[in-house]
């Protein structure tokens, strides 16, 4: 029988830098249809994505993951080379490891361990991979759930193997996560010369105490499931290049993390108010990267939970931080989403790692959850 261990190795061996799928889906593909799922590889863009299924009928459960990574880096900064998986002190290393083929492996072989023992299991067992979740996302998940609905196919539940947990496997799940708001603001000034500061008008010392009140604002006080919400700015340009010139215009990008406490109405409404009160001459334009999305605690949660108490000996806690996944393509679609994966202490960071001894317990503790709700 294939370890999580194997399989992980030979998943982290495969280049997969987003969108390259690299032939993780053909290889998990291959043996899912071994394994007597129907499978089928969809191709947007040049993003690869795996819909395979066991079963038929309601309910539906989907696994859900991405085979892509995040560039390695500098090589020279790694111990080992990143896509060479190295055991090492009780550890795998290798860029994926933790986020997220481990998970992907883990999830593989918890669905084919449950076909294998229940193969005319009641409702519908899916596998749901991309390529495209570290990137933009726009040809992967996003891409595939309207060719999911144009076939009538709709997911009840989605367990994403996303790395959720903190000190100890298992010790915390994603119920949800924050929206992602971007804004691009350009304060408009009068361009001049140093010298004579009162035939100009300068967007930067117009804009310092406007930043000072922003970034002193509580924009919301967050909720049961949410904190409060963040504001950000990442990124200020101004200047002609010359030393003696005040620049015409101020240009700021930033970002609101927000719950649903919280609307892009709302948040906008509370940069416009700050800008109006001094006096500024601007223009804004947002964008909504992500809507906020919660699973309220019902079926899926209590099978998540559940398990991690009976295969990972933990009371998980139901969490909604983080940056944004993929769950927030499936969650408006009415299906109950939740993330449980392994320790996230490595992600995107030189000399990734992932324990080895967590591995077969977070299959089964995937497989627990199939079995609760498709045992």
């Amino acid at each position: 029988m294939t370890s999580v261990l194997s399989l992980t190795q030979a998943l982290v061996a495969l280049p997969s830098v987003t969108p390259d799928d690299a032939g993780c889906q053909a290889l998990i593909g291959a043996r899912l249809r071994d394994a007597g799922f129907e499978v089928t590889h969809l191709r947007f863009g040049e993003t690869d994505n795996l819909w395979a299924t066991h079963g038929s009928g309601a309910p539906v459960l989907a696994l859900v993951g991405h085979t892509d990574v995040v560039p390695p880096g500098p090589l020279e900064r790694w111990s080992s080379a990143p896509f060479e998986p190295v055991v090492r002190d009780g550890r795998l290393y290798g860029r994926g490891a933790a986020d997220m083929k481990s998970a992907i492996a883990a999830l593989t072989l918890a669905a084919e361990r449950f076909v294998a023992a229940h193969p005319g299991h009641p409702g519908t067992l899916a596998i749901l991979y991309t390529s495209d979740e570290e990137g933009p996302a726009r040809d992967g998940i996003q891409a595939v759930m309207p060719w999911l609905a144009e076939r009538g196919i709709r997911l009840d539940y989605a367990l994403i193997g996303e790395p959720s947990s903190g000190a100890i496997q298992g010790d915390r799940i994603r119920i949800g996560r924050r929206g992602s708001m971007h804004g691009y603001l350009t304060i408009k000034g009068i361009q001049g010369h140093v010298a004579y500061p009162e035939q100009a008008r300068n967007p930067i010392h117009q804009f310092a105490p406007a930043l000072t009140e922003l970034v002193a604002t509580r924009f919301d006080g967050g909720n049961a499931h949410f904190p409060p919400t963040s504001f950000q700015i990442y990124e200020v340009k101004a200047g002609t290049g010359a030393n003696n010139v005040i620049p015409g215009d101020l240009q700021v990008n930033f970002n609101f993390r927000f719950g649903t406490a919280s609307t892009e109405a709302s948040l906008r409404a509370c940069v416009e108010d700050v800008l109006a009160r001094h006096g500024i001459e601007y223009e804004l334009r947002t964008r909504v990267a992500s809507i906020p999305f919660l699973t309220e605690p019902t079926t899926l949660i209590g099978a998540v939970v559940a398990s991690c108490r009976e295969h990972l000996g933990v009371d998980p806690v139901l969490d909604t931080g983080g940056g944004t996944s993929d769950g927030r393509f499936i969650a408006p679609t009415g299906a109950e989403v939740v993330e449980l994966g392994p320790l996230n202490d490595s992600i995107h960071k030189v000399d990734e790692w992932v324990r080895i001894a967590d591995l077969e317990p977070l299959a089964h503790s995937y497989g627990g959850v199939i079995e609760r709700l498709l045992g």
